[in-house]
């Protein structure tokens, strides 16, 4: 079997990623909708950070943007045809030797024979995974005769702000990472020859969670989940918040479930109460910490969420690259504790930058006093920041909307009310099954936010999905009101502890 780059980095998030993929992928997770999108808008930044040579000759294996498996094949030959014609600049060639192969993303030939390898990413800095990956690479091609000098990193520059068509100079930064891809190489080698033995291997490697080659936890916790279909819901993998993820020694494979956590282990109070929630089965509530932080609430409530797009490019003027930018609100609103509940809303429908229109409506909804209550601050401030930055005469309502700002979450993220079946979580989605059954995210056709967004740049910004755009709205407002009505009913509950 030929061991490629895709399957060596397989190998390093844990041999059993890589084995799976070659002896049982159907029991791997398919790419969904979401992580698609993802991939979709890396090979758009792709496209811009070619640009950066404009001389350069595209070889590929796709056709009408299609896996092409003849041309997959026929690849090297193309390549090697390409370097011996001194091609200045080659995209997406293949070489294979040695029973190793990879696709390099630009090879730019020096005047004296030698070679820059260059790596396009979509994130915004060079990383360590950048660096294992070019690793593996400069191996396979100084192994077919090349000799490489430099390596480099092509990322995206997130202070860039789009001013008319996207300058591809200016969204694009160059990292190199030479030394650090050197001092790999040795490494690089002995684990090429143990995810060649993965790969031919006819039983499943020790999927213990020592063997994650990066060091990522969470590495282990997909395939310990994916292996274990069927596992105890309170195994640890289920209460992995921050801390808790760290408890006991996983280099044991004793520790699996909560229950085997040691009574004398250090734990942190939010930890403590998490785990001895699951233990007991009961509900651990705090109730003097809770009463003191709903003192902090003043009436009236607004109960406020947004929805925001983002990109790797920006998609108007005045953004810059994975600026979130609400296009949409949900605004729940109690005058006093025995007041009428009203909802208020704002959804953005056309193809332009979406701040000004919401803003306008935001300012008649919300009033100049009272509580503004969110799940997880930071989101909602970073969004009235980054709209205070786009236009600033608004900058004294945002700034004030932030400064009056009660996270909901809190009561929950530090534990002082624990539940079993939040699974050690604080987000809303895991909260409020528990606490209010009768509401659900299940229920709506779209229920995440990261779906939210994809779908409202497709049909808005992208033009697709114009057969079914009336229904498309119509389930992005009922996901957004129900984040909003959740919380309304999760601080109904909190106010009920005695």
């Amino acid at each position: 079997m030929i061991l490629s780059k895709s399957n060596y980095m397989l190998y390093l998030r844990h041999p059993v990623w890589l084995w799976l993929e070659k002896h049982n992928k159907k029991i791997l997770p398919e790419v969904d909708a979401d992580t698609q999108a993802v991939f979709d808008a890396g090979n758009l930044f792709e496209s811009y950070a070619e640009k950066l040579f404009p001389d350069g000759i595209t070889l590929g294996y796709k056709t009408k943007g299609e896996f092409d498996f003849k041309k997959y094949m026929a690849l090297p030959a193309v390549t090697k045809k390409a370097l011996v014609d001194n091609t200045k600049i080659l995209f997406q060639g293949r070489l294979e030797v040695d029973g190793i192969t990879c696709i390099f993303d630009a090879l730019e030939r020096n005047e004296d024979g030698t070679y820059n390898l260059y790596e396009i990413k979509s994130s915004t800095k060079a990383k360590k995974e950048h660096e294992y990956d070019l690793a593996f690479q400069t191996i396979v091609l100084e192994k077919s005769g090349l000799n490489i000098k430099d390596v480099f990193v092509i990322h995206v520059n997130n202070e860039y702000v789009r001013d008319g068509d996207i300058d591809y100079n200016e969204i694009t930064t160059t990292t190199e990472v030479t030394t650090a891809v050197r001092s790999m190489i040795d490494e690089t080698l002995v684990n090429i020859d143990k995810a060649k033995a993965v790969l031919v291997a006819t039983e499943m490697p020790d999927p213990s969670p020592r063997h994650a080659k990066s060091g990522a936890f969470s590495n282990w916790l997909d395939i310990y989940k994916i292996l274990n279909p069927d596992l105890d819901k309170y195994s640890i993998y289920n209460l992995c918040s921050p801390g808790v993820r760290k408890i006991g020694n996983f280099e044991d494979d004793g520790v699996i479930s909560i229950h085997d956590v040691p009574d004398d282990t250090n734990l942190t109070v939010k930890q403590h109460y998490q785990v001895q929630a699951t233990k007991s089965g009961e509900r651990i509530i705090s109730k003097e910490e809770i009463k003191d932080f709903l003192k902090t609430f003043q009436y009236p409530l607004y109960f406020l969420d947004y929805e925001t797009l983002s990109g790797v490019i920006p998609a108007y003027n005045g953004i810059k690259p994975y600026q979130q930018i609400p296009f949409q609100y949900s605004l729940h609103v109690l005058e006093s504790p025995d007041g009428e509940l009203k909802h208020k809303e704002y959804l953005h429908v056309d193809n332009t930058l979406p701040v000004e229109g919401l803003l306008k409506q935001l300012k008649k909804d919300i009033g100049e006093k009272g509580s503004v209550i969110v799940w997880c601050e930071g989101f909602e401030k970073r969004c009235n920041i980054t709209m205070a930055d786009i236009l600033p005469e608004h900058s004294d309502f945002l700034l004030d909307v932030n400064d009056r700002i009660v996270d909901l979450m809190i009561p929950f993220a530090e534990g002082w009310y624990a539940d079993k079946d939040f699974f050690g979580s604080a987000s809303i989605k895991k909260v409020l099954p528990v606490l209010i059954p009768s509401l659900s995210y299940k229920e709506l056709d779209i229920g995440g936010g990261a779906a939210a967004q994809r779908i409202w740049m497709e049909t808005i910004i992208g033009g697709k999905n114009q057969e079914d755009k009336d229904k498309i709205l119509s389930d992005l407002l009922k996901y957004c009101k129900l984040d909003t009505l959740a919380m309304v009913e999760i601080y109904k509950v909190l106010n009920k502890v005695k």
